[in-house]
């Protein structure tokens, strides 16, 4: 686990229920708190001039929450090279043991030293990063899916 939240009044649409943007916000979040477990931390961010951009994200909505649900997220590494980590994260309603949502994202390390660009991960963040890599594409249940109708061809 690397982070928990509660559904809150305003993240609540018009059908009860947690509306679709915020299982993002809540992604996001436990995103920021990933950073912190592998030592990009704000105070880290701050010195290094380091961070993490997201460059591609896919939720797939597994089964709705409603207001003042107790959520957490876990999140493992699929795969990672020199400048990017696949992340796979899955939401849980309290304690329980299935996922209510399934997220992956593509995140690159950035220099912000200047005009921001990729950079490789400084030794110790890599050597974090592969020690949290704990899941194979195979387990992510959800991850590497493709979205699309098929082809209608007449």
């Amino acid at each position: 686990m690397i982070y928990r939240d509660t559904v809150r009044p305003e993240w609540v649409d018009y059908n009860g229920h947690l509306r679709d943007a915020f299982y993002m916000l809540i992604y996001s979040l436990a995103t920021d708190a990933f950073m912190d477990g592998i030592g990009l931390g704000d105070e880290a961010r701050r010195t290094r001039h380091r961070t993490l951009y997201t460059l591609e994200a896919h939720i797939s909505y597994l089964r709705e929450l409603k207001e003042g649900a107790a959520v957490r997220v876990d999140a493992r590494v699929i795969a990672h090279d020199a400048k990017r980590i696949h992340l796979y994260l899955q939401m849980f309603e309290g304690e329980g043991v299935d996922p209510v949502c399934a997220c992956e994202q593509m995140l690159i390390h950035i220099d912000t030293s200047g005009a921001p660009r990729s950079a490789p991960f400084d030794e110790d963040i890599a050597a974090n990063i592969a020690a949290q890599q704990t899941i194979a594409a195979a387990d992510a249940s959800h991850a590497g899916r493709v979205i699309g109708l098929p082809v209608n061809r007449r």
